[in-house]
């Protein structure tokens, strides 16, 4: 049984069951999740009906008490989404439509990164990755970092084996070296997008939209690593996919707890009940309605 994160993504899951511990977001998009690895920093996408504005939100914990979601400070101004917390804490990667100068929009996403000092100190100036990353060919999305700074994205490129494809960007002496595709074990002449990496790198999640196993809208599909090997990529199955689409999984490897988006809608066949308006406002701004939220599910992953 799945469990169902409605109220700013932040659950603790009793019974499958969701219990709130912060403020709802209603009417808007929540999608993506960025939690450090001592579980007390969260960054999360909210993003507007019609996808035209995204904003990245923070919320930090201290003790049990989550603070007020706040738009981060390198955020607010342009499309930012896609956060992602290198697993050391003190760098954030997401994607955004700003240009190099950050005083315009642009027609396409590029990966920035911004840094900082250490735990308690703010975010410094994002900063745009080199071209061994971004390009002016198509899109770069979704990034995900390994411990090691390995860089994991999604792009648009002449060379893909598909529509989408996961590349990687490997750290060496500090600098990105030009980006890889990955082997036909992950990609394939569709969709593939929003690759969660494993901080020892042996293990990815990700969506894909168009295979033959794809349950409705997009799935989760999951490989690992043997022996420096990526292993063909498996469909999550039904407990994580439905019949819409999933994606922008994150995995919290300490707990044991796989975060996922999803645009899972109920409306469909609704039993009947009274002509009440409120009874029917709450079906239509509440739970599945296919608005994107984020979901969890305590899992065992690893090999």
């Amino acid at each position: 049984m799945k469990c169902v994160l409605l109220m700013v993504l932040i659950v603790t899951a009793i019974n499958c069951k969701a219990a709130e511990i912060a403020f709802e977001l209603s009417g808007v998009h929540v999608r993506d999740f960025a939690l450090s690895s001592k579980g007390d920093d969260l960054y999360v996408t909210m993003e507007s009906i019609s996808k035209d504005a995204s904003q990245i939100i923070s919320l930090q914990k201290t003790g049990k008490q989550w603070s007020k979601p706040m738009i981060a400070s390198f955020s607010g101004q342009f499309k930012d989404l896609e956060p992602f917390l290198h697993p050391n804490g003190l760098q954030l990667y997401f994607a955004s439509n700003r240009n190099a100068a950050q005083n315009a929009s642009t027609d396409h996403f590029d990966i920035w990164m911004t840094e900082r000092a250490s735990l308690n100190q703010p975010w410094g100036d994002p900063v745009k990755l080199n071209t061994m990353i971004n390009t002016d060919e198509g899109d770069e999305f979704y990034p995900s970092v390994a411990s090691n700074g390995n860089l994991y994205f999604t792009a648009t490129k002449a060379d893909g084996l598909g529509k989408e494809d996961i590349y990687v960007s490997r750290l060496v002496d500090g600098q990105y070296t030009q980006a890889e595709i990955l082997p036909a074990a992950i990609n394939s002449p569709t969709y593939e997008f929003n690759a969660y990496i494993a901080p020892d790198e042996s293990m990815l999640i990700f969506s894909s939209y168009g295979r033959a196993d794809d349950m409705g809208g997009g799935d989760l599909y999951i490989s690992h690593k043997v022996d420096g090997v990526w292993q063909p990529a498996k469909n999550m199955g039904g407990q994580v996919n439905s019949k819409q689409l999933d994606y922008c999984p994150y995995y919290d490897e300490i707990n044991g707890i796989l975060y996922w988006t999803s645009n899972q809608s109920k409306l469909k066949n609704l039993p009947s009940i009274e002509r009440d308006f409120y009874q029917w406002f709450k079906l239509m701004t509440s739970g599945e309605n296919g608005l994107s939220k984020v979901y969890q599910m305590p899992i065992k992953l690893s090999l």
